[in-house]
């Protein structure tokens, strides 16, 4: 009941701050394209098997590559309605822009980091030969917008100390060519490897991380991000400052900024943001203030609780920036997560377009572009 409580005044509090616009206005972001995360049905059983309980996180049980066929059936759900302008729903596809290269890895008996872009990646799983292409065939229909969510979905410095010391869980897990299991899963698992600038970190070595995600990212898709999601949306200032150096003007997050202390393993702060709220790099805060999650929750009813969400944003003024993971759609694993799910896709955004016909789509950075290009007398804080 608490819970519940302070979420509805958080939700108020942040709908109230910040940028507002008379337009019906809906942003699709989207995370952890790209990366591993569990590769396949055959590990997903061995790790089952060995005594962890991939079946109780919804991101080790579902979360995967994305083949061709989830990535086309998920492109004929986003071509099914327009909004007011013509334009079909497009989903910002925040991406990662490369994976550990696991053999070269255990070739320095661990004393080296290596990773591999995703393109090699995807060579290396025959349902993901075509992946790629598919991306820039989404893009070019204006439905895949590809933004930056870092070089890998991996915290190298942590998971390198776990290897090196033999730690049980991670070599498991690096044997089975995946780094992703949550204590939830068991005991064993004592550190999290998906939070990148989380932790003990050089910020030389982050410097190094976040150069070669960008320039991945220009050499793959012939253009720089202009936007940036956090792997678990932990970063700290000087995150945002080599961000910035980088040309990164909008920084996409929830209500809550965990916020990493790189001289402390287990220190944290929380900030609060919202939309429009600049920081000392003039960098913009798109803060998500809607969520479609249904394959974090099967229970819920993820179509009306969203479609609420998107009416409180309107009410006040607010674009509706939507949380919609990559796990919702992927069916390597168990088809019916990705099946399901596109069908309350699919009844989401018809009601979108019938309940508000005035309704654009439109993507992060052009939202962060939308934001700046205001004039001052119109921007309300």
């Amino acid at each position: 009941m608490f819970s519940n409580l302070k979420h509805v005044l958080i939700r108020q509090v942040v709908n109230t701050l910040g940028w507002r616009a008379n337009r019906r206005i809906v942003v699709i972001e989207s995370d952890d394209w790209g990366s591993i995360r569990m590769p396949s049905k055959d590990v997903y059983n061995r790790l089952l098997k060995a005594g962890f309980a991939v079946d109780a996180d919804p991101y080790c049980k579902y979360d995967s590559l994305a083949s061709h066929d989830d990535l086309e059936s998920l492109f004929e759900i986003l071509t099914t309605v327009k909004d007011k302008n013509g334009h079909y729903p497009v989903m910002t596809a925040n991406c990662v822009m490369a994976n550990p290269d696991f053999e070269r890895i255990k070739g320095a008996d661990f004393m080296q980091y290596y990773y591999e872009p995703i393109t090699e990646t995807f060579k290396r799983y025959p349902k993901c030969r075509q992946s790629f292409n598919l991306w820039e065939e989404g893009k070019k229909t204006g439905i895949f917008h590809l933004q930056l969510h870092g070089r890998e979905h991996l915290n190298v410095n942590r998971w390198m100390n776990e290897l090196l010391k033999n730690d049980y869980a991670a070599r498991l897990q690096f044997d089975n060519f995946c780094w992703g299991l949550t204590p939830i899963t068991s005991h064993l698992i004592k550190k999290n490897f998906l939070s990148a600038f989380s932790g003990v970190q050089q910020t030389e070595a982050i410097e190094i991380i976040i150069a070669e995600g960008v320039k991945l990212f220009y050499d793959l898709f012939g253009y720089y991000p202009q936007s940036f999601i956090a792997p678990c949306y932990v970063w700290n200032n000087d995150v945002e400052n080599i961000l910035s150096r980088h040309n990164i003007k909008y920084l996409q997050g929830n209500y809550f900024q965990s916020i990493s202390d790189f001289k402390n393993e287990t220190k944290h702060k929380s900030r609060l943001n919202y939309l429009g709220k600049r920081n000392t790099n003039k960098q913009l805060y798109l803060v998500r203030n809607c969520f479609f999650e249904p394959g974090q929750n099967e229970q819920a009813d993820w179509v009306n609780s969203c479609l609420k969400e998107i009416a409180f944003a309107f009410k006040h003024k607010k674009p509706a920036i939507i949380s919609m993971h990559r796990l919702n759609f992927i069916g390597s694993i168990f088809v019916e997560n990705r099946d399901k799910n596109l069908i309350l896709l699919e009844r989401l955004l018809k009601s979108i377009v019938s309940n508000w016909p005035d309704v654009e789509f439109i993507t992060s950075d052009c939202l962060g572009d939308l934001i700046n290009d205001m004039d001052e007398k119109d921007i309300n804080y």
